[in-house]
């Protein structure tokens, strides 16, 4: 930045300081980019948990939503009147604070999709308020390596479609993202490919395993199945924790220490819930508070066993042999990406024998899958530094970056 020019004023939006540590983690790896191209920048975010975020990023955060109570079911009358008011003084709240940005990033995350349980009228309209108040103040938005899947639910549906078109810069982070974005109705032409922002950040080098079998990660998650499942959502729930759980007391009866991994605030109760059934001093909850805490937990694993889709990117990024216990397409094309395609076994039907053979296979081919992983995470890296250029032509037309994108050698 010249001396005559104007700070530029960035913003970052989305389910962030929530609990959810794959989307803090999106959040850290564009705050890091920014922070080295525009270190005169002034920075500050719209979340869902903006204490945390300004504590922990030292940025300043404003609230979401006007109405607190915003993803909490509303039964009372009281409640109700309370969340509608929300949605017209949110209007409000959003355009003020886009107008006051050059531009504004949603970094990363799923937010064009719907895998889990998801009401129109929570985050889906919050992203539309946003790409509109954008399009008509002249604020331009960008989703920045975003997923997106397919969506049931027309108003979701519709709501996500406007989003999307309205948007200044849309990238993906992976090529099924854009083509349920295309069969959606957005002109997808000119948006690219790249992969999940977590990959560029860094990460420790995954422990060679020994000679005696070593620990095994098992990262857990609150299932219930994605948007469209909500009458099948405890059955589909229960499947899931007792092939689980089967599986890691398989693990115990082989003395395989085992360490229970969450990704967001709600898993905690599944993994006290195996715990205790289980029953054994083997069995460890992981206190891991970030991705960084996740990549040291997966590092020192012989093998990762993961359900969430950031927990099974902290695996693959620290080049631990990973088998998925995939509950979505985005599962399934990380893994094919990354060399892995053969190691996914279904969340909604786990069966713990045919999980523990998959697992078997997996540490047998541990070698050649770790070369592999290495490979990959070179390529994949390079491809999310490599976005950045592209994002400031879209973005910071008038302004010049102070360093190159960082591309991993």
């Amino acid at each position: 930045m010249t001396s005559h020019e104007k700070p530029l004023r960035i913003g970052l939006f989305g389910l962030l300081g929530s609990g959810n540590s794959g989307n803090d983690g999106s959040l850290e790896a564009v705050l890091d980019h920014l922070r080295t191209a525009y270190p005169g920048a002034v920075v500050d975010a719209m979340c869902g948990g903006p204490e945390i975020v300004a504590t922990r990023y030292g940025i300043p955060a404003t609230r979401l939503n006007w109405y607190r109570g915003e993803y909490r079911t509303a039964s009372r009358v009281s409640a109700i009147a309370a969340k509608g008011l929300g949605k017209l003084v949110d209007v409000v709240r959003t355009a003020a604070w886009v107008r006051r940005h050059d531009a504004v990033i949603v970094p990363g995350t799923g937010v064009l999709e719907t895998t889990l349980p998801l009401r129109p009228w929570g985050f889906p309209y919050s992203l539309f308020l946003l790409c509109a108040t954008g399009r008509l103040s002249g604020t331009r938005v960008g989703l920045v390596s975003v997923g997106a899947g397919p969506i049931g639910n027309r108003p979701t549906r519709v709501l996500t479609r406007w989003s999307t078109r309205l948007a200044a810069y849309r990238s993906y982070r992976d090529t099924q993202s854009r083509d349920t974005m295309r069969a959606m109705g957005v002109d997808t032409a000119r948006d690219e490919v790249y992969a999940d922002l977590v990959f560029a950040l860094p990460a420790p080098a995954a422990n060679e395993p020994a000679g005696a079998p070593g620990p095994v990660c098992v990262g857990v998650m609150d299932f219930h199945g994605n948007n469209d499942e909500r009458d099948r959502a405890e059955e589909i729930h229960r499947r899931y924790l007792d092939g689980t759980t089967r599986f890691v007391r398989a693990l115990v009866a082989e003395d395989r220490p085992v360490r229970l991994l969450t990704g967001d605030e709600l898993d905690r109760p599944v993994a006290a819930a195996i715990v205790d059934a289980v029953g054994s001093p083997l069995v460890t909850v992981a206190e891991a508070a970030s991705l960084a805490d996740l990549m040291k937990e997966t590092a020192c694993a012989d093998a990762v066993v993961a359900t969430r889709y950031h927990n099974i990117v902290c695996a693959l990024k620290v080049g631990a042999p990973t088998l998925a216990l995939s509950y979505s397409a985005k599962s399934d094309a990380l893994m094919a990406e990354m060399g892995m395609g053969a190691y996914c076994h279904p969340a909604r039907e786990t069966d713990a024998d045919r999980l523990l053979e998959q697992f078997r296979e997996l540490e047998r081919n541990s070698a050649p899958v770790r070369r592999t992983l290495s490979e990959r995470n070179r390529a994949v890296a390079r491809r999310v530094h490599q976005q950045y250029t592209a994002l400031a032509a879209a973005l910071f037309p008038a302004h010049r970056t102070t360093h190159a994108p960082r591309e991993t050698p």
